[in-house]
């Protein structure tokens, strides 16, 4: 049987005599981005490491604040051309960097937390290792930028701490997890506290019989803090239904402490089913606990109490939200506004 000249390969068919042949197509490698390289690890800094234990076991400073000084030291050290010691460093050596920061675009709060580890630390070297001079002392920082707190409305806490018992769950979830869901969210908007007050949280700091929870904010500082009934009744529905009775108050479905990434992961789930177009997060429900505190007749130094803050001119910002929202009502309503 002959086979057609059209079904014939290429080397025995007649028609491609003395036509040039060319390797079969293969399309090139693609070319990955190589992953961007680790920096070298730094040298072992003796100074860094007794002034972090200072601030740990002196101060009391939370984990949080030990991270975000270590970065900020480590972070200098590693951008400092040449560095060699401490010692060596000059009020310009920090000018530089001040500026390389801000040629970098980071904001101005990244940049007055970084020089903020930087001044402690050289604060700590002069007064407790017998260091003269402290180059810090003449490096003026941009002021610190005074944006007015995102506050949300009464309707849109409302409708947002509702939707944790409304929305089908997830089958990812634990069968308790709109219950402990619901207890989050009502909890930051009850009593303004911050997101890793309300990680900590264990079970017998709740007392059921005052509506109070006790926690440990910023300085390792104990407040103790009032809880509505709506918040104290969530507590206790999600309690029964997971079995909580000891240790950790809110648990991940592994049944371990639930982490800070897991609770921000919570709130914007919620945020997100809410369709609100103000981008909602555990300290936007602090603002928002604060601003209505005010709103409704509050004195500053209660709310600066129940936040936690060391400084009453912390608290004020909040004042200025309310300001702006009377002058709001008085432009709307006065017929001579």
């Amino acid at each position: 049987m002959t086979t057609p000249e059209a079904e014939r390969p290429r080397a025995q068919n007649p028609a491609y005599e003395g036509r040039p042949t060319f390797p079969p197509f293969s399309s090139p490698p693609v070319k990955r981005p190589a992953p961007a390289a680790k920096p070298p690890p730094l040298p072992d800094d003796p100074l860094s490491a007794a002034f972090l234990e200072f601030m740990e076991v002196e101060r009391r400073s939370s984990p949080r604040t030990l991270e975000n000084y270590d970065h900020a030291l480590s972070e200098f050290r590693r951008r400092q051309k040449g560095f060699t010691t401490w010692q060596d460093l000059t009020a310009d050596d920090f000018r530089q960097y001040l500026f390389e920061q801000m040629k970098r675009e980071l904001g101005r709060a990244t940049i007055r937390l970084h020089f903020a580890a930087l001044r402690s630390f050289f604060k700590w070297l002069t007064r407790r290792q017998g260091w003269k001079t402290n180059p810090l002392l003449d490096v003026q920082l941009p002021k610190q930028e005074k944006k007015l707190p995102v506050v949300l409305t009464l309707t849109q806490v409302d409708d947002m701490l509702s939707l944790p018992m409304k929305l089908p769950k997830s089958p990812r979830s634990p069968e308790w997890g709109p219950e402990r869901d619901a207890a989050i969210l009502e909890l930051f908007y009850s009593t303004g506290m911050r997101l890793a007050e309300l990680v900590s949280i264990n079970v017998e700091d709740v007392d059921a019989y005052s509506d109070t929870i006790r926690v440990i904010g910023k300085g390792r500082k104990e407040r103790l803090l009032p809880v509505g009934s709506p918040a104290m009744v969530a507590i206790q529905r999600y309690r029964q239904k997971a079995g909580v009775h000891s240790g950790p108050l809110f648990l991940s479905k592994l049944r371990k402490r639930i982490t800070n990434q897991a609770i921000a992961d919570v709130v914007d789930k919620y945020w997100k089913a809410s369709g609100m177009p103000i981008h909602v997060t555990p300290h936007k429900l602090r603002h928002s606990f604060a601003t209505h505190l005010l709103n409704n007749g509050a004195d500053l130094r209660s709310v600066q109490e129940l936040l936690g803050h060391a400084s009453l001119s912390t608290t004020q910002i909040y004042t200025h939200v309310s300001t702006q929202r009377m002058k709001e009502v008085y432009e709307a309503a006065h017929p001579r506004a």
